[in-house]
């Protein structure tokens, strides 16, 4: 080629099913269409992976590569890197344009063919770097530039029919994952190996569940003895050991959703200052699944629980919040930060929300009951109380195992 482009239409193929409707992201860009004319946008300029899913269906794999969506009053546009040829246009809702990196950016070059110049210009401020900013001011020199961050998430956070349909299949296959951990658990067997067997579960409940899916992502924390101390703490070789205390934790995703199962758990047998503290936490799992309704306040909910542990001289044993959304999510980009029960969030909770209970309590290793306690429910708001979407059993009757 002697004639090298900025950027291109490779439309290669026919458009494949995505998780959701045309109508369902018609739905989401005509509400965005809506903030945009509140806001007085021009044209919004989304750089985030969950953005850029949430109003195209497209789930990027950066590499290092800036990824765009582009949404003015008439069209939706993913903006993509040669590298990944046809298929961010066969993923997508809307039209898609891929840049060329046979000179540096070619990426702001197809942006500003779609977004113009002058402009009054969307962005998000939580996500775009000062590096890119900059640039988005040099090549598109807004009129104006406008965070659309807070408004967008709030979209997100108000889930639709289509998008709880998912969520609750998801929770279902976290299950059948959480089954298969712990039909794997035994004396001698290694972290890693347990973490595939609920894997493998639940790529296939997923397949069976999604033909038309792409398949990324799905993963196992499975942590044991010292190594349940953190949340997110990585898998490991460890043999288990009678005795260990156990952090399940699944994590399936399709389309871009991701849905989790957490639960504690011991081997075999679980000893009496153990067992008090699982107890006690089980004891905040269902006073905080009492307490998520509509009308209450992250705020509120985290309080109550806070003085459930203080009750109990725990609460100082408690490492972060007691919940958060679901959605879009992902361990690459984060979740909706307007909805997590903190004591600083004051979001009152309202049907269509999806957030989950998860109380967590670790204890360091030279004290009696050494270990990370956790258990995580999702649940869905609705006018009249919530659903739990969970169903593998937690607590002690259930999860002394192997």
């Amino acid at each position: 080629m002697t004639a090298r482009p900025d950027f291109y239409r490779f439309h290669n193929g026919e458009k494949a099913p995505l998780q959701f409707s045309d109508a369902e992201y018609e739905a989401r860009l005509s509400k965005l269409r809506k903030i945009m004319s509140d806001m007085d946008v021009d044209a919004a300029v989304f750089s985030s992976m969950h953005n850029i899913s949430y109003y195209s269906g497209f789930t990027y794999c950066a590499f290092g590569r800036p990824y765009a969506l582009v949404v003015t009053q008439e069209t939706s546009v993913t903006i993509s890197a040669g590298i990944d040829a046809g298929q961010p246009w066969r993923r997508c809702f809307g039209d898609n344009i891929t840049y060329t990196d046979w000179q540096r950016d070619n990426y702001w070059r197809a942006i500003k063919s779609v977004a113009g110049t002058g402009k009054s210009i969307g962005f998000e401020s939580d996500h775009l770097s000062l590096l890119q900013k900059a640039k988005l001011d040099s090549f598109l020199a807004p009129s104006q530039s406008v965070d659309l961050y807070e408004a967008t998430m709030i979209q997100r956070m108000h889930k639709s029919d289509a998008e709880l349909t998912l969520i609750r299949a998801g929770a279902a296959v976290a299950d059948v994952g959480g089954f298969a951990i712990k039909d794997a658990v035994r004396v001698g067997i290694r972290e890693i190996d347990v973490a595939m067997a609920g894997r493998d579960a639940m790529e296939v409940e997923i397949a069976k569940r999604f033909p038309d899916a792409e398949y990324r992502d799905t993963w196992v924390w499975f942590q044991s003895g010292i190594n349940t101390d953190g949340a997110h703490n990585p898998v490991t070789s460890r043999k288990l050991e009678r005795g260990d205390i156990l952090s399940l934790n699944t994590f399936p995703m399709i389309s871009g959703y991701y849905t989790a199962l957490e639960r504690t758990m011991f081997v075999g047998e679980v000893d009496d200052a153990s067992l008090k503290i699982w107890e006690a936490n089980v004891g905040a799992h269902e006073l905080g699944i009492s307490l998520l309704k509509p009308g209450a306040s992250c705020a509120e909910v985290t309080n109550e629980i806070n003085e459930f542990f203080a009750e109990r001289d725990l609460l100082q044993y408690r490492t972060f919040g007691y919940g958060h959304s679901f959605g879009v999510l992902s361990h690459y980009y984060g979740r909706e930060a307007g909805l997590e029960l903190r004591e600083d969030i004051g979001t009152v909770l309202e049907a269509g929300h999806v957030i989950s209970m998860e109380p967590m309590l670790t204890i360091a290793s030279d004290q009696p009951g050494a270990g990370g306690y956790r258990e995580h429910d999702i649940l869905i708001i609705h006018e009249d109380g919530n659903e739990n979407i969970t169903k593998y059993p937690y607590g002690p009757d259930f999860n002394v195992v192997g």
